[in-house]
């Protein structure tokens, strides 16, 4: 059996040990680490015999519902709140635990578990380290600082975290503690094959149709450094595609050998822009999306921008990324 990869805050497994019912949130829009940790995280302390209500604002894209345990996903609270304890797993900032960010924040014990290197520190009790591959590394350390057993289930949903947030291995953030994780969750009956299939492999006609326009959408700026592709309403509208649809748009553009960094525009039906980053390294782009009031990682980030329109926010974030680089234009 593996040890925890760094000491489990104590504070934590102490909570936990000690909560009856808990709560376990995820982040708005949720990515297969936030569902994969939440799921996975349930699963072990139902096995300990907890009350666990799995909160999800908005539920995610259905290519995620093959996850075990998915079908237990709430997007309502319910009218009293009974829990002794509250998880927020892969949320780097509080408001992006949706609009019942203040209510979630009124249960005591908050514990927050998260890998976002621009994580803006909230609840009670915070566990976060940057360097992880995905929360979900960390849920596997927890369940062994809990010394609870990691049932098929569990080790499905975190093995799909894993590959999900860590781009199948190949991000800078895995490490070799990440291959004996996986390891130890293949053990466990997972298959690879299998998630591959299901995470790469599910596309809907609807989908497919919308990746052929949002392609045709692509841009090559600074000498081919950066690459830009948007996913306008009109697409998703002539396409029959959701915005959910997009997920893995943005690591094509990324693929490209002269890209450094790849930049994905989509409009919201709600009126807003979400910007999505992909970066190999040259530049951080964690850095980037903070300046606009998102974050996340050295390779992956982003954030929103409401009444603007595309353009202005496409000029603006080029600026940002040219100093970045610190390279010339080309083609303009």
């Amino acid at each position: 059996m593996l040890s925890p990869a760094k000491q489990v805050p104590s504070l934590i497994t102490e909570a936990l040990r000690q909560a009856d019912n808990v709560l376990i949130a995820s982040h708005i829009f949720p990515d297969g680490d936030a569902l994969g940790s939440q799921l996975a995280l349930g699963e072990i302390l139902e096995s300990l015999g907890k009350n666990v209500y799995y909160y999800c604002e908005e539920f995610a894209s259905t290519m995620y519902d093959f996850l075990p345990g998915s079908e237990k996903l709430k997007d309502n609270l319910p009218d009293t709140a009974p829990f002794d304890a509250a998880v927020a797993v892969d949320c780097g900032d509080r408001f992006r635990l949706g609009h019942e960010m203040e209510t979630l924040l009124r249960v005591h014990p908050f514990i927050v578990i998260d890998h976002h290197a621009g994580h803006k520190d909230f609840g009670d009790i915070g566990w976060v380290e940057a360097d992880r591959s995905a929360t979900a590394e960390m849920i596997f350390d927890l369940a062994l600082a809990l010394n609870a057993d990691i049932s098929y289930n569990a080790a499905y949903c975190l093995y799909t975290a894993i590959v999900s947030d860590s781009g199948s291995f190949k991000y800078e953030s895995t490490s070799a503690y990440t291959f004996n994780v996986a390891s130890h969750l293949l053990n466990r009956g997972v298959v690879p094959s299998e998630v591959a299939g299901k995470l790469f492999d599910n596309y809907s006609v609807n989908r497919l149709r919308l990746l052929g326009k949002v392609l045709e959408s692509l841009e090559l700026y600074a000498a081919g450094q950066i690459a830009v592709i948007s996913a306008t309403s009109e697409m998703f509208e002539t396409s029959g595609a959701k915005p959910e649809d997009t997920e893995e748009f943005i690591n094509l553009p990324r693929a490209l050998r002269s890209v450094k960094v790849a930049v994905f525009f989509k409009e919201i039906p709600d009126g807003s822009i979400k910007v999505s980053l992909r970066a190999k390294g040259e530049c951080d782009v964690a850095h980037v999306a903070s300046k606009y009031g998102g974050g996340g990682h050295r390779n992956a980030a982003g954030y929103r921008v409401k009444d603007s329109a595309m353009a202005e926010t496409r000029t603006e974030l080029l600026q940002e990324l040219k100093r970045q680089l610190k390279s010339r234009w080309s083609g303009e």
